[in-house]
């Protein structure tokens, strides 16, 4: 069966996952306690740790630098890891020590004077990294903080009734990415989804509909329309992760966490994509892969990863009328 081979990997966060989200086990369960005590202890997760810790690392100059402590801090999260765990803290309280004013939580970039910016190293936000911030921190545990509260409410208020636009601290100065200033930008209304995911009372809020509505917008018009740096073409469909950019599967996980959003044809439209890249055994692997990543299955082109077969398993639950269908 695939849900023994998954729980035979030799990836004990997969492991984890898939006890918790396929199989509904409970959080104290014997089993679920080893697995998520073997993923702590994994020198894979431990090299993440420490990478999360040394945030902010070196200044962040493009949004898809897989390297960039920001995606070890947001595959933490996705595997479960709490503000609680060895190692974490330190992480969070990095985080912490940022905030803007207006309540967004800052990353150190240097965006160069040829995009409006500076061309130094200095603490801001842009709406493609502080939700970002913000979904890491939800997932630590920290919803009830006042300044993780605070970067809740400055994000509800970015939004316009057509999504998301791209913005950023006024710090930042004629800093302004592609396309016109009225467009919904794409990549920022997946990553403000995926954060507002993680909030129950804003699961069917207008921002997050709105956000929805922006990308399925992009699937449906993606032939006549495609905007700057977020086409929908051949490299879009390629299954990849870690979650940096803007591509199928990270957009498919990200509505399929909205149930209104996972009816819609648009939306089954693209899961029948990425379904279609299954292999003979029901086993998925990866079309494109970050270098940075190499030596986690899911940056392997060769062979069937464990954690992107869960990832798509998961996808498929949550929309299942048969959850246990297809394990």
């Amino acid at each position: 069966m695939l849900i023994d081979w998954l729980l035979e990997s030799n990836e004990p966060w997969t492991q984890y996952r898939v006890r918790r989200d396929l199989l509904g086990q409970a959080e104290e369960d014997p089993e679920v306690a080893l697995a998520r005590a073997a993923m702590l202890g994994h020198l894979h997760v431990q090299e993440l740790i420490a990478r999360a810790a040394s945030w902010p690392g070196a200044a962040l100059r493009r949004h898809n630098d897989a390297s960039h402590p920001l995606y070890a801090l947001s595959v933490l999260a996705d595997f479960g890891l709490r503000q609680d765990d060895p190692g974490m803290n330190l992480a969070v309280e990095s985080l912490l020590a940022h905030q803007s004013p207006d309540g967004a939580f800052q990353t150190l970039l240097n965006i160069p004077t040829a995009f409006g910016g500076a061309g130094q190293d200095q603490w801001a936000w842009i709406l493609c990294d502080a939700p970002t911030l913000l979904y890491v921190l939800l997932a630590a545990g920290l919803d009830q903080d006042r300044h993780v509260q605070s970067a809740v409410q400055h994000l509800l208020d970015s939004f316009r009734d057509n999504g998301f636009p791209c913005a950023a601290a006024a710090e930042l100065g004629r800093f302004r990415g592609p396309g016109r200033k009225s467009d919904p930008c794409p990549v920022a209304n997946l990553y403000a989804l995926k954060a507002l995911s993680l909030i129950p009372q804003e699961l069917d809020s207008p921002a997050a509909q709105a956000a929805g509505q922006a990308i399925l917008q992009c699937w449906e018009r993606r032939a006549e329309q495609k905007p700057y740096l977020f086409g929908m073409g051949t490299d879009f469909r390629k299954l990849k992760y870690p979650y940096v950019w803007y591509d199928i599967l990270h957009v498919v996980e990200v509505l399929s966490r909205f149930p209104y959003l996972s009816t819609d044809s648009r939306f089954v439209d693209m899961l029948k994509v990425v379904i279609a890249q299954t292999d003979a055994n029901g086993r998925f692997t990866a079309g494109s892969m970050y270098q940075s990543w190499k030596g986690w299955s899911f940056a392997d082109k060769k062979h069937p990863s464990p954690w992107l077969t869960f990832l798509v398993l998961r996808i498929q639950k949550r929309i299942s009328k048969s959850p246990h269908s297809f394990l």
